[in-house]
């Protein structure tokens, strides 16, 4: 039978068993679409963390107080450290030729209130150079001046959030804020951003790192943000900064470094581990529908007997009815798949406009991995009444006997 014959006799085939080839239809589209629409959840939170970091900046490089033993990964947020890290610490660092700028960082919360509103936010202090650092503009007056560096001034820098909350559409440039017990003025507010790991950049307000110092009554720092030169080395930069930090603190090695590359490594070896479990979860539904295929192929041998015994009688062989059997299943499963890739790149193309924020994407080898598992599984649980309907002698299949 040439392979148009064959085509052909299974196309009469679905049309007459209509509700037949629709659930086996449905069974694999949605087998195929669920696999690539887990997979690009999975796809878009590994693009999502990529994103993220590459908002902190380029050539980053984070010191943590105290020394962990892990490495990569999102840092813990709170810890007892052998010593605490200093502006001076900081301000040593900045000798290191192959760093650009470097950002002490001081971190706590205060509430921020104007007249009768009021707002617990997150008050980080720092230099000017948090602002090339971590890639921040404002969209109104300016960022913090240089003498902030060394005095505790009274001025701020707020979110866009906050400062839609406290002042509305009215202007926040020179006016006063009272930041836990102290009047702060209001010298710039940063241009409008989403969240950056975790850190809502709208809702939390900037203020020098010497004011910070007092009102959070603490000499340590919370992290210590260095920019690298493009160029620059890592390994030979951080080098560089654990002798100054052995220097300054008599000998011990008790920061952790972490790089912006070796986080952005770590998860996206989480979330890629994370795909393809996903993935794997929904190929079962493909072999629920292998097994569907597999049941109803049994009954439709009983159904088809004298068309089997026909065949034969009329000369085709064993192979040829084993060969009919296993394209029906096979053209079974290509047609299912091809419309689960349609629907499920339909649905990727809704998501991704009501989510313009979330990169969802296919990876590139869901759509090969998910219709080569519904191939491989049509073809294998379809074995079984293929060769049963091999199998059946041609003058009892006639009859309406066998198999």
């Amino acid at each position: 039978m040439l392979l148009r014959d064959q085509l052909h006799f299974n196309g009469q085939l679905f049309l007459r068993h209509r509700v037949r080839t629709g659930l086996l239809l449905l069974a694999v589209g949605l087998g195929v679409a669920s696999v690539i629409l887990l997979t690009s959840l999975g796809e878009g939170a590994r693009r999502y963390v990529d994103r993220e970091f590459s908002s902190l900046g380029n050539q980053l490089l984070i010191i943590l107080p105290g020394r962990k033993e892990t490495t990569g990964g999102a840092p813990p947020i709170y810890g007892t450290a052998p010593r605490d890290l200093t502006l001076e610490d900081a301000q040593a660092l900045e000798r290191i030729p192959a760093i650009r700028a470097v950002a002490p960082v001081i971190a706590g919360t205060a509430s921020v209130a104007l007249q009768s509103r009021s707002r617990e936010v997150i008050v980080l202090g720092s230099t000017p150079e948090i602002f090339q650092v971590r890639d921040l503009e404002v969209s109104q007056g300016e960022i913090l001046p240089d003498r902030t560096r060394s005095e505790a001034m009274a001025v701020c820098v707020l979110g866009s959030k906050l400062k839609q909350e406290l002042f509305g559409n009215s202007r926040a440039i020179g006016e006063w804020v009272r930041v836990g017990d102290r009047r702060m003025r209001v010298i710039g507010v940063l241009e409008e951003r989403g969240e950056s790991l975790g850190l809502d950049l709208r809702d939390m307000i900037i203020v020098p790192v010497r004011t910070a110092e007092q009102m959070f009554n603490t000499p340590g720092l919370f992290r210590v943000l260095m920019e690298l030169d493009g160029n620059a080395d890592f390994a030979r930069a951080e080098e560089r900064v654990r002798a100054v930090i052995r220097e300054r603190h008599e000998g011990d090695d008790d920061i952790t470094l972490i790089s912006q590359d070796s986080m952005l490594a770590a998860f996206n070896n989480i979330l890629t581990t994370l795909t393809l479990a996903i993935a794997a979860i929904a190929a079962i539904s493909l072999l629920v529908a292998g097994i569907l295929i597999m049941n109803i192929s049994l009954i439709s041998v009983s159904q088809r007997r004298q068309e089997i015994g026909l065949l034969k009688a009329l000369g085709g062989s064993s192979r040829q009815v084993r060969q009919l059997f296993l394209g029906e299943s096979l053209m079974l499963v290509s047609m299912g798949s091809a419309a689960g890739i349609a629907v499920a790149w339909s649905a990727v193309l809704v998501m991704a406009r009501l989510w313009p924020s979330f990169p969802l994407a296919p990876p590139w080898w869901s759509v090969p991995a998910a219709v080569g598992t519904a191939l491989v599984a049509g073809l294998v649980f379809s074995l079984i009444p293929a060769r049963r309907a091999a199998a059946l002698d041609p003058v009892l299949a006639l009859r309406g006997q066998g198999g």
